[in-house]
Protein backbone atom coordinates (compact mmCIF):
# COMPACT_ATOMS: atom_id res chain seq x y z
CA UNK A 1 0.00 0.00 0.00
CA UNK A 2 1.24 3.34 -1.04
CA UNK A 3 2.27 6.00 1.94
CA UNK A 4 -0.93 8.67 1.74
CA UNK A 5 0.15 11.44 0.02
CA UNK A 6 0.58 15.07 2.31
CA UNK A 7 -3.41 16.64 2.02
CA UNK A 8 -5.81 18.18 4.82
CA UNK A 9 -7.49 14.86 5.51
CA UNK A 10 -4.76 12.34 4.96
CA UNK A 11 -4.78 11.64 8.97
CA UNK A 12 -8.50 11.81 9.37
CA UNK A 13 -8.81 8.78 5.94
CA UNK A 14 -6.40 6.44 7.85
CA UNK A 15 -8.14 6.91 10.96
CA UNK A 16 -11.34 6.05 9.67
CA UNK A 17 -10.38 3.25 7.11
CA UNK A 18 -10.17 0.24 8.99
CA UNK A 19 -12.63 0.39 11.99
CA UNK A 20 -16.39 -0.97 11.96
CA UNK A 21 -19.07 1.34 12.72
CA UNK A 22 -19.53 -0.15 15.77
CA UNK A 23 -15.56 0.63 16.82
CA UNK A 24 -15.75 3.70 15.67
CA UNK A 25 -18.77 4.75 18.13
CA UNK A 26 -17.75 2.98 20.56
CA UNK A 27 -14.11 5.16 20.23
CA UNK A 28 -16.39 8.17 21.07
CA UNK A 29 -18.06 7.15 23.45
CA UNK A 30 -14.55 5.93 25.40
CA UNK A 31 -12.86 9.21 24.87
CA UNK A 32 -16.04 10.66 27.85
CA UNK A 33 -12.78 9.39 30.25
CA UNK A 34 -10.27 11.52 28.46
CA UNK A 35 -11.99 14.91 28.10
CA UNK A 36 -15.56 14.40 30.32
CA UNK A 37 -18.35 16.27 28.36
CA UNK A 38 -18.97 18.07 31.87
CA UNK A 39 -15.45 19.55 31.68
CA UNK A 40 -16.40 21.48 28.75
CA UNK A 41 -17.99 23.98 30.77
CA UNK A 42 -14.72 25.11 32.73
CA UNK A 43 -13.32 28.62 31.67
CA UNK A 44 -11.16 30.79 33.61
CA UNK A 45 -8.19 32.72 32.62
CA UNK A 46 -4.48 31.25 34.38
CA UNK A 47 -2.35 32.99 35.90
CA UNK A 48 -0.19 32.55 32.37
CA UNK A 49 -2.83 33.78 30.23
CA UNK A 50 -1.15 35.87 27.23
CA UNK A 51 -1.83 39.85 27.53
CA UNK A 52 -4.80 39.85 25.13
CA UNK A 53 -3.80 43.38 23.57
CA UNK A 54 -0.45 42.30 22.93
CA UNK A 55 -1.76 39.31 21.05
CA UNK A 56 -3.71 41.92 18.64
CA UNK A 57 -0.56 44.18 18.58
CA UNK A 58 1.74 40.93 17.41
CA UNK A 59 -0.45 40.76 14.64
CA UNK A 60 -0.74 44.18 13.41
CA UNK A 61 3.50 44.26 12.97
CA UNK A 62 3.34 42.42 9.77
CA UNK A 63 0.21 44.46 8.58
CA UNK A 64 -0.27 47.48 6.59
CA UNK A 65 0.39 50.41 8.85
CA UNK A 66 -1.32 53.29 7.67
CA UNK A 67 -4.92 50.13 7.90
CA UNK A 68 -3.53 49.29 11.64
CA UNK A 69 -5.64 52.52 13.13
CA UNK A 70 -8.83 51.21 10.81
CA UNK A 71 -8.78 47.43 11.94
CA UNK A 72 -8.81 48.93 15.31
CA UNK A 73 -11.24 51.53 15.07
CA UNK A 74 -13.77 48.57 13.65
CA UNK A 75 -12.90 46.04 16.51
CA UNK A 76 -13.42 49.15 19.28
CA UNK A 77 -17.24 49.32 18.03
CA UNK A 78 -18.65 46.72 20.65
CA UNK A 79 -17.99 43.64 22.43
CA UNK A 80 -19.26 41.87 19.22
CA UNK A 81 -16.70 43.58 16.92
CA UNK A 82 -13.74 42.85 18.81
CA UNK A 83 -14.61 39.41 19.34
CA UNK A 84 -14.69 39.04 15.79
CA UNK A 85 -11.41 40.13 15.28
CA UNK A 86 -10.03 38.38 18.30
CA UNK A 87 -9.39 35.02 16.63
CA UNK A 88 -5.84 34.86 17.69
CA UNK A 89 -6.98 35.62 21.42
CA UNK A 90 -9.50 32.75 21.44
CA UNK A 91 -7.26 29.92 19.76
CA UNK A 92 -4.48 31.17 22.80
CA UNK A 93 -7.77 30.52 25.33
CA UNK A 94 -8.92 27.33 23.54
CA UNK A 95 -5.65 25.82 23.79
CA UNK A 96 -5.87 25.06 27.67
CA UNK A 97 -9.21 23.40 27.09
CA UNK A 98 -9.86 19.79 27.00
CA UNK A 99 -10.53 18.17 24.00
CA UNK A 100 -11.36 14.41 22.57
CA UNK A 101 -8.39 14.04 19.99
CA UNK A 102 -10.91 13.74 17.08
CA UNK A 103 -9.84 16.36 14.53
CA UNK A 104 -11.66 17.85 11.56
CA UNK A 105 -10.87 20.58 9.13
CA UNK A 106 -11.94 23.63 11.04
CA UNK A 107 -13.08 26.58 10.04
CA UNK A 108 -10.87 28.73 12.82
CA UNK A 109 -13.13 31.13 13.11
CA UNK A 110 -16.75 30.12 13.13
CA UNK A 111 -18.37 32.77 14.61
CA UNK A 112 -22.18 33.65 13.51
CA UNK A 113 -20.89 36.45 11.03
CA UNK A 114 -19.04 33.76 9.07
CA UNK A 115 -21.98 32.06 8.03
CA UNK A 116 -23.80 33.32 4.42
CA UNK A 117 -25.31 32.93 1.05
CA UNK A 118 -23.56 32.75 -1.89
CA UNK A 119 -24.33 31.33 -5.30
CA UNK A 120 -23.60 27.34 -6.09
CA UNK A 121 -21.86 26.84 -9.86
CA UNK A 122 -25.27 25.45 -10.42
CA UNK A 123 -26.68 28.84 -9.96
CA UNK A 124 -28.66 28.09 -6.74
CA UNK A 125 -28.47 30.35 -3.72
CA UNK A 126 -26.79 27.87 -0.59
CA UNK A 127 -26.24 28.86 2.82
CA UNK A 128 -22.65 28.18 4.43
CA UNK A 129 -19.59 29.03 5.89
CA UNK A 130 -17.94 32.00 3.81
CA UNK A 131 -14.69 32.62 5.82
CA UNK A 132 -11.61 30.23 5.97
CA UNK A 133 -8.98 32.52 6.54
CA UNK A 134 -7.78 30.43 10.08
CA UNK A 135 -8.67 26.95 8.42
CA UNK A 136 -6.40 24.06 9.55
CA UNK A 137 -6.79 20.42 11.20
CA UNK A 138 -7.50 20.68 14.40
CA UNK A 139 -9.96 19.72 17.63
CA UNK A 140 -13.53 20.20 16.16
CA UNK A 141 -14.51 21.68 19.70
CA UNK A 142 -12.56 24.59 18.97
CA UNK A 143 -14.86 25.74 16.21
CA UNK A 144 -18.23 24.83 17.62
CA UNK A 145 -16.99 26.69 21.14
CA UNK A 146 -16.69 29.87 19.69
CA UNK A 147 -19.36 29.88 17.47
CA UNK A 148 -21.81 29.16 20.86
CA UNK A 149 -19.69 31.86 22.28
CA UNK A 150 -20.56 34.08 19.20
CA UNK A 151 -24.16 33.76 19.59
CA UNK A 152 -24.19 34.36 23.72
CA UNK A 153 -22.32 37.57 22.56
CA UNK A 154 -24.30 38.77 20.02
CA UNK A 155 -27.98 38.36 22.48
CA UNK A 156 -25.95 40.82 24.83
CA UNK A 157 -24.48 42.84 21.93
CA UNK A 158 -28.85 42.88 20.98
CA UNK A 159 -29.78 43.98 24.63
CA UNK A 160 -31.24 40.78 25.11
CA UNK A 161 -31.52 39.28 28.80
CA UNK A 162 -28.49 36.50 29.32
CA UNK A 163 -30.36 34.16 29.93
CA UNK A 164 -31.52 34.18 26.03
CA UNK A 165 -27.30 34.16 25.38
CA UNK A 166 -27.80 30.73 26.90
CA UNK A 167 -30.92 29.22 25.44
CA UNK A 168 -29.12 30.25 22.07
CA UNK A 169 -25.92 28.73 22.73
CA UNK A 170 -27.92 25.71 23.58
CA UNK A 171 -29.79 25.53 20.41
CA UNK A 172 -26.35 26.06 18.26
CA UNK A 173 -25.23 23.02 20.60
CA UNK A 174 -28.38 20.91 20.14
CA UNK A 175 -28.61 21.56 16.48
CA UNK A 176 -24.85 20.66 16.28
CA UNK A 177 -25.45 17.02 18.15
CA UNK A 178 -28.70 16.15 16.42
CA UNK A 179 -26.93 16.82 12.87
CA UNK A 180 -24.09 14.89 13.39
CA UNK A 181 -26.29 12.02 14.88
CA UNK A 182 -27.56 12.16 11.36
CA UNK A 183 -24.39 12.54 9.45
CA UNK A 184 -23.40 9.31 11.36
CA UNK A 185 -26.07 7.46 9.64
CA UNK A 186 -25.52 8.40 6.20
CA UNK A 187 -23.53 6.78 3.57
CA UNK A 188 -19.64 8.92 3.15
CA UNK A 189 -21.25 10.26 -0.36
CA UNK A 190 -24.23 11.47 0.96
CA UNK A 191 -22.49 13.35 3.68
CA UNK A 192 -20.56 15.20 1.15
CA UNK A 193 -23.61 15.62 -1.19
CA UNK A 194 -25.71 17.27 1.88
CA UNK A 195 -26.09 20.78 1.54
CA UNK A 196 -28.62 23.67 2.73
CA UNK A 197 -30.89 25.90 0.22
CA UNK A 198 -32.13 29.36 0.63
CA UNK A 199 -35.24 27.26 -0.07
CA UNK A 200 -34.62 24.87 2.86
CA UNK A 201 -34.47 27.83 4.75
CA UNK A 202 -37.82 28.95 4.09
CA UNK A 203 -38.76 25.26 4.58
CA UNK A 204 -37.30 25.24 7.83
CA UNK A 205 -39.60 28.24 9.37
CA UNK A 206 -43.56 28.61 9.12
CA UNK A 207 -43.10 31.91 10.39
CA UNK A 208 -45.06 34.41 8.35
CA UNK A 209 -42.41 37.66 9.08
CA UNK A 210 -39.46 35.49 9.26
CA UNK A 211 -40.15 33.97 5.72
CA UNK A 212 -40.80 37.19 4.16
CA UNK A 213 -37.66 39.00 5.33
CA UNK A 214 -35.88 35.56 4.53
CA UNK A 215 -37.48 36.17 0.69
CA UNK A 216 -35.98 39.59 1.29
CA UNK A 217 -33.16 38.07 1.77
CA UNK A 218 -32.56 35.94 -0.87
CA UNK A 219 -32.88 39.27 -3.61
CA UNK A 220 -30.95 40.71 -2.19
CA UNK A 221 -27.93 38.22 -2.31
CA UNK A 222 -29.25 37.64 -6.00
CA UNK A 223 -28.84 41.01 -6.75
CA UNK A 224 -24.98 41.32 -5.71
CA UNK A 225 -23.50 40.28 -9.20
CA UNK A 226 -20.59 41.49 -11.52
CA UNK A 227 -22.96 44.09 -12.58
CA UNK A 228 -24.21 45.07 -9.46
CA UNK A 229 -20.51 45.80 -8.48
CA UNK A 230 -19.63 47.60 -11.98
CA UNK A 231 -22.77 49.99 -10.88
CA UNK A 232 -21.26 50.44 -7.45
CA UNK A 233 -17.73 50.35 -7.60
CA UNK A 234 -16.85 51.65 -10.81
CA UNK A 235 -16.62 55.00 -13.07
CA UNK A 236 -15.92 55.15 -16.57
CA UNK A 237 -12.73 57.02 -17.62
CA UNK A 238 -11.88 58.08 -20.92
CA UNK A 239 -14.39 55.54 -22.59
CA UNK A 240 -13.52 52.52 -20.28
CA UNK A 241 -14.87 51.57 -16.80
CA UNK A 242 -11.98 52.39 -13.76
CA UNK A 243 -12.32 51.14 -10.14
CA UNK A 244 -13.84 54.59 -8.23
CA UNK A 245 -11.32 56.21 -5.66
CA UNK A 246 -12.89 56.19 -2.39
CA UNK A 247 -10.00 56.53 0.31
CA UNK A 248 -9.32 54.97 2.90
CA UNK A 249 -11.47 52.04 1.71
CA UNK A 250 -11.09 51.39 -1.86
CA UNK A 251 -7.86 52.93 -3.69
CA UNK A 252 -7.23 51.95 -7.06
CA UNK A 253 -3.33 51.60 -7.91
CA UNK A 254 -3.36 54.57 -10.07
CA UNK A 255 -4.31 56.60 -6.86
CA UNK A 256 -1.36 54.61 -4.91
CA UNK A 257 0.74 56.83 -2.49
CA UNK A 258 4.08 57.21 -4.10
CA UNK A 259 5.14 55.05 -1.55
CA UNK A 260 3.60 51.98 -2.34
CA UNK A 261 4.23 52.33 -6.01
CA UNK A 262 0.96 52.23 -7.97
CA UNK A 263 2.67 50.55 -11.40
CA UNK A 264 4.97 48.10 -9.55
CA UNK A 265 1.89 46.81 -7.45
CA UNK A 266 0.05 46.60 -10.90
CA UNK A 267 3.18 44.84 -12.31
CA UNK A 268 3.31 42.19 -9.43
CA UNK A 269 -0.62 42.08 -9.68
CA UNK A 270 -0.31 40.72 -13.13
CA UNK A 271 1.81 38.21 -12.92
CA UNK A 272 0.14 36.97 -9.60
CA UNK A 273 -2.62 36.51 -11.92
CA UNK A 274 -0.65 34.26 -14.06
CA UNK A 275 0.44 32.13 -11.22
CA UNK A 276 -3.01 31.97 -9.57
CA UNK A 277 -4.18 30.73 -13.56
CA UNK A 278 -1.51 27.81 -13.14
CA UNK A 279 -3.82 26.84 -9.57
CA UNK A 280 -7.47 26.89 -10.79
CA UNK A 281 -9.30 23.46 -12.81
CA UNK A 282 -8.44 23.71 -16.63
CA UNK A 283 -11.72 24.37 -17.82
CA UNK A 284 -11.65 27.59 -15.20
CA UNK A 285 -8.58 28.73 -17.03
CA UNK A 286 -10.23 28.49 -20.26
CA UNK A 287 -13.12 30.89 -18.74
CA UNK A 288 -10.54 33.42 -17.51
CA UNK A 289 -8.33 33.27 -20.67
CA UNK A 290 -11.85 35.37 -22.07
CA UNK A 291 -11.56 38.01 -20.15
CA UNK A 292 -8.73 41.07 -20.04
CA UNK A 293 -7.42 42.81 -17.00
CA UNK A 294 -8.95 46.06 -16.52
CA UNK A 295 -7.98 47.81 -13.18
CA UNK A 296 -6.78 47.07 -9.96
CA UNK A 297 -7.48 48.63 -6.47
CA UNK A 298 -6.53 48.01 -3.19
CA UNK A 299 -9.39 47.53 -0.81
CA UNK A 300 -10.22 47.02 3.18
CA UNK A 301 -12.39 44.17 3.54
CA UNK A 302 -13.77 43.04 7.47
CA UNK A 303 -13.22 43.27 10.89
CA UNK A 304 -10.05 41.07 11.66
CA UNK A 305 -8.47 41.16 8.14
CA UNK A 306 -8.09 44.83 8.32
CA UNK A 307 -4.17 45.25 7.12
CA UNK A 308 -3.76 42.15 5.49
CA UNK A 309 -3.19 43.20 1.69
CA UNK A 310 -6.08 43.10 -0.10
CA UNK A 311 -7.14 43.78 -3.73
CA UNK A 312 -10.03 44.04 -6.58
CA UNK A 313 -9.19 43.23 -9.78
CA UNK A 314 -11.56 44.35 -12.87
CA UNK A 315 -11.84 41.71 -15.48
CA UNK A 316 -13.76 42.49 -19.20
CA UNK A 317 -14.68 39.91 -20.71
CA UNK A 318 -16.88 40.06 -24.48
CA UNK A 319 -18.30 43.54 -23.80
CA UNK A 320 -18.81 46.35 -21.39
CA UNK A 321 -21.81 44.17 -20.22
CA UNK A 322 -19.42 41.37 -19.37
CA UNK A 323 -17.00 42.52 -16.32
CA UNK A 324 -15.93 40.10 -13.92
CA UNK A 325 -14.76 41.30 -10.36
CA UNK A 326 -11.73 38.88 -8.56
CA UNK A 327 -10.80 39.60 -5.17
CA UNK A 328 -7.09 38.95 -4.12
CA UNK A 329 -6.48 38.61 -0.53
CA UNK A 330 -3.26 38.09 1.80
CA UNK A 331 -2.67 34.60 2.95
CA UNK A 332 -0.58 34.25 6.12
CA UNK A 333 -0.35 31.12 9.07
CA UNK A 334 -3.50 30.60 10.97
CA UNK A 335 -3.59 31.48 14.10
CA UNK A 336 -4.34 28.14 15.72
CA UNK A 337 -1.32 26.38 13.76
CA UNK A 338 0.81 28.36 17.06
CA UNK A 339 -0.98 25.60 19.03
CA UNK A 340 -1.37 22.45 16.49
CA UNK A 341 0.30 20.56 14.09
CA UNK A 342 1.43 22.80 11.01
CA UNK A 343 -0.66 22.57 8.21
CA UNK A 344 0.30 20.30 5.35
CA UNK A 345 0.81 23.24 3.04
CA UNK A 346 3.87 25.56 2.97
CA UNK A 347 1.42 27.87 0.69
CA UNK A 348 -0.81 29.60 3.02
CA UNK A 349 -3.51 30.50 0.20
CA UNK A 350 -3.57 27.16 -0.69
CA UNK A 351 -4.17 26.05 3.13
CA UNK A 352 -7.25 28.39 2.52
CA UNK A 353 -8.68 27.05 -0.48
CA UNK A 354 -8.19 23.41 0.46
CA UNK A 355 -9.94 24.10 3.73
CA UNK A 356 -12.63 25.85 2.18
CA UNK A 357 -13.33 23.07 -0.34
CA UNK A 358 -13.36 20.69 1.95
CA UNK A 359 -15.74 22.18 4.63
CA UNK A 360 -18.27 23.82 2.22
CA UNK A 361 -20.72 21.67 0.28
CA UNK A 362 -20.06 23.26 -3.13
CA UNK A 363 -17.16 26.38 -3.61
CA UNK A 364 -16.02 29.35 -5.81
CA UNK A 365 -14.81 27.90 -9.42
CA UNK A 366 -12.69 31.01 -9.39
CA UNK A 367 -10.73 30.05 -5.92
CA UNK A 368 -7.31 29.81 -6.63
CA UNK A 369 -3.65 30.81 -4.98
CA UNK A 370 -0.48 32.46 -5.61
CA UNK A 371 2.92 33.53 -3.92
CA UNK A 372 4.12 37.07 -4.68
CA UNK A 373 7.93 36.25 -6.03
CA UNK A 374 9.04 39.14 -4.89
CA UNK A 375 7.92 39.56 -1.05
CA UNK A 376 7.45 35.58 -0.81
CA UNK A 377 3.71 36.39 1.13
CA UNK A 378 0.80 34.12 -0.01
CA UNK A 379 -2.71 35.35 -1.71
CA UNK A 380 -5.96 33.05 -2.68
CA UNK A 381 -8.28 34.29 -4.86
CA UNK A 382 -11.95 34.27 -5.34
CA UNK A 383 -14.73 36.12 -7.11
CA UNK A 384 -15.82 38.93 -5.21
CA UNK A 385 -19.57 39.12 -5.78
CA UNK A 386 -21.71 36.41 -6.77
CA UNK A 387 -24.89 36.14 -5.33
CA UNK A 388 -23.43 37.32 -1.77
CA UNK A 389 -25.66 37.83 1.11
CA UNK A 390 -25.33 37.93 5.04
CA UNK A 391 -27.79 38.05 8.00
CA UNK A 392 -28.26 41.72 9.61
CA UNK A 393 -26.47 40.82 13.37
CA UNK A 394 -28.04 44.06 14.87
CA UNK A 395 -31.64 43.09 14.19
CA UNK A 396 -31.40 39.37 15.83
CA UNK A 397 -34.58 39.05 18.53
CA UNK A 398 -34.27 35.51 20.34
CA UNK A 399 -36.93 34.11 18.12
CA UNK A 400 -34.33 35.09 15.32
CA UNK A 401 -31.03 33.51 17.23
CA UNK A 402 -32.68 30.16 17.74
CA UNK A 403 -33.41 29.59 14.60
CA UNK A 404 -30.15 30.93 12.95
CA UNK A 405 -29.04 29.07 15.67
CA UNK A 406 -30.17 25.89 14.04
CA UNK A 407 -28.82 26.92 10.68
CA UNK A 408 -25.40 27.10 12.06
CA UNK A 409 -25.43 24.06 13.84
CA UNK A 410 -26.55 21.70 11.05
CA UNK A 411 -23.65 23.64 8.88
CA UNK A 412 -20.58 23.14 10.99
CA UNK A 413 -21.69 19.47 12.05
CA UNK A 414 -22.00 18.91 8.02
CA UNK A 415 -18.49 21.14 7.20
CA UNK A 416 -16.98 19.09 9.91
CA UNK A 417 -18.06 15.76 8.98
CA UNK A 418 -17.09 15.71 5.79
CA UNK A 419 -13.37 16.20 7.11
CA UNK A 420 -13.67 14.17 10.26
CA UNK A 421 -15.42 11.14 11.38
CA UNK A 422 -19.07 11.82 12.12
CA UNK A 423 -19.91 8.12 14.08
CA UNK A 424 -16.80 8.61 16.51
CA UNK A 425 -18.01 12.22 17.26
CA UNK A 426 -21.41 11.33 17.52
CA UNK A 427 -20.59 8.55 20.08
CA UNK A 428 -18.91 11.17 22.09
CA UNK A 429 -21.48 13.28 22.12
CA UNK A 430 -24.72 10.85 22.58
CA UNK A 431 -28.03 11.57 23.03
CA UNK A 432 -28.53 13.50 26.10
CA UNK A 433 -28.58 17.48 26.51
CA UNK A 434 -24.51 17.12 28.46
CA UNK A 435 -22.45 18.09 26.04
CA UNK A 436 -25.05 21.46 25.10
CA UNK A 437 -25.35 22.43 28.83
CA UNK A 438 -21.51 22.25 29.55
CA UNK A 439 -20.71 23.94 26.15
CA UNK A 440 -23.51 26.75 26.82
CA UNK A 441 -21.67 27.14 30.37
CA UNK A 442 -18.06 28.00 28.98
CA UNK A 443 -20.13 30.31 26.24
CA UNK A 444 -21.40 32.33 28.76
CA UNK A 445 -18.23 32.90 30.64
CA UNK A 446 -16.11 33.43 27.79
CA UNK A 447 -18.62 35.95 26.70
CA UNK A 448 -18.01 37.70 29.74
CA UNK A 449 -13.66 37.13 29.45
CA UNK A 450 -14.39 38.94 26.06
CA UNK A 451 -16.17 41.90 27.52
CA UNK A 452 -12.91 42.43 30.25
CA UNK A 453 -10.84 41.93 27.10
CA UNK A 454 -12.63 44.54 25.10
CA UNK A 455 -12.60 47.00 28.42
CA UNK A 456 -9.02 46.46 28.05
CA UNK A 457 -8.34 47.19 24.98
CA UNK A 458 -10.58 50.20 24.86
CA UNK A 459 -9.07 51.74 27.23
CA UNK A 460 -5.72 51.92 25.55
CA UNK A 461 -7.23 53.48 22.94
CA UNK A 462 -8.83 56.17 25.18
CA UNK A 463 -5.65 56.86 26.79
CA UNK A 464 -4.45 57.13 23.47
CA UNK A 465 -1.47 54.37 23.94
CA UNK A 466 -3.08 52.74 20.92
CA UNK A 467 -4.28 54.84 17.55
CA UNK A 468 -8.11 54.01 16.42
CA UNK A 469 -10.01 55.39 13.62
CA UNK A 470 -13.68 54.97 13.27
CA UNK A 471 -16.03 56.30 11.00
Amino acid sequence: MQPCAASADCSLMTMTAHFSVEERRARGRALRERAPRSSHADWSPGTDRPDPVALLEAQNADRVTWLVPIRRGRMSASPFTFFRGAARIMAADLAATPTTGLDVQTCGDAHLANFGLYASPERELVFDLNDFDETIDGPWEWDIKRLAASFTITARHNGLKKSVGRRVAERVLRAYREAMAKFAEKRNTDVFYAMLSADDMLSATKDKHRRQRLRALDEKAKSKTSIQALHKLTEEVEGEYRIRHVPPVLIPLRYARPEHGGERLRQRLLRSFEAYEATVPHHCKRLLDRYRPLDMAFKVVGVGSVGTECFVLLLEGRDRSDPLFLQIKQAGRSVLEEYLSPSPYDHQGRRVVEGQRLMQAVSDPFLGWAREADSGRDFYWRQLRDWKGSVNIDNLTAPDLHFYARLCGWTLARAHARSGDPIAISGYLGSSDAFDKAVARFAELYADQNERDYAQFSKQIESGKLEAETG
